[in-house]
């Protein structure tokens, strides 16, 4: 993967796809690097050239802790689409990469052609937070039991998976003052006042049984953000890109082809 070097990091990221198709930039989940989008990218690489990142304190990126916020990685962001050599990007954010991706959105407006916000908030104090059940169970002393409550966060008691084969619990790597940086940056977020400034044409998707980002959020991002579309994936949870892949990459895929109609 190239690198990306900064005075205190160096970032890896990765191109894949179509090397003459729009750019799509992936921003993925808290405390997750580039894995995050192992399976899901492949829906997109045959039209798109798509761009994941390590974020700082994730996979082979190297970067100091930090007070690192959203809006930093927003602006990491940004400069992985220069050294990529990308004028304009379609962005699709998940979960923290939506935070993410509101930043990009509303800092660097001619960087981003479409944006797609999926099982994200507002942050702040119009967000709709997870319940206290939700809350104490991701707090359980037993790792082994705190990995299963996310697994049934992220999926349905129908997928398949399990948590072992899963790529969206957390980056392995990653130190636990970087998995805590991770979570306060994520919880601090809060960009509602700048959200009616976001230009681009917005997707927003959310599951309708999401009890980590409680589907109300996606709601308050619609009607927020100027002529945003919203899309409710009916029966799906956190992971709902994953385990509604089909039909939420179908969405997305439609919404994306519409850029050049």
């Amino acid at each position: 993967m190239p690198e990306l070097d900064f005075a205190d990091a160096r970032l890896h990221y990765r191109l894949a796809g179509n090397p003459g198709g729009p750019a799509l930039l992936l921003l993925q989940g808290q405390a997750n690097s580039q894995r995050w989008w192992n399976e899901v990218r492949t829906d997109f690489e045959d039209t798109y050239r798509t761009i994941t990142v390590d974020y700082r304190g994730t996979g082979d990126t190297a970067a100091p802790d930090a007070d690192w916020t959203t809006r930093s990685f927003a602006a990491d962001a940004a400069e992985v689409l220069r050294a990529a050599g990308v004028a304009r990007a379609h962005v699709y954010g998940t979960s923290m990469g939506g935070r993410i991706a509101q930043w990009l959105a509303i800092d660097r407006p001619e960087l981003v052609d479409r944006l797609v916000l999926g099982c994200t908030t507002p942050g702040g104090e119009h967000a709709v937070e997870r319940d206290q059940q939700v809350r104490r169970s991701l707090l359980n002393p037993d790792p082994a039991q705190r990995r299963r409550a996310l697994f049934e966060l992220m999926y349905t008691g129908a997928w398949t998976g399990s948590p072992e084969d899963s790529t969206v619990l957390g980056d392995p790597t990653m130190t636990a003052a970087a998995a805590r940086r991770h979570l306060r940056m994520s919880a601090r977020h809060d960009a509602w006042d700048r959200l009616p400034e976001i230009q681009a044409p917005t997707l927003v998707l959310h599951g309708d049984e999401d009890l980590l980002a409680p589907v109300v959020n996606a709601e308050l991002l619609a009607q927020r953000i100027p002529h945003a579309a919203l899309h409710v994936l009916p029966g799906a949870r956190h992971a709902y890109f994953d385990e509604f892949r089909a039909e939420a990459s179908r969405s997305v895929r439609d919404f994306l082809a519409a850029a050049g109609s």
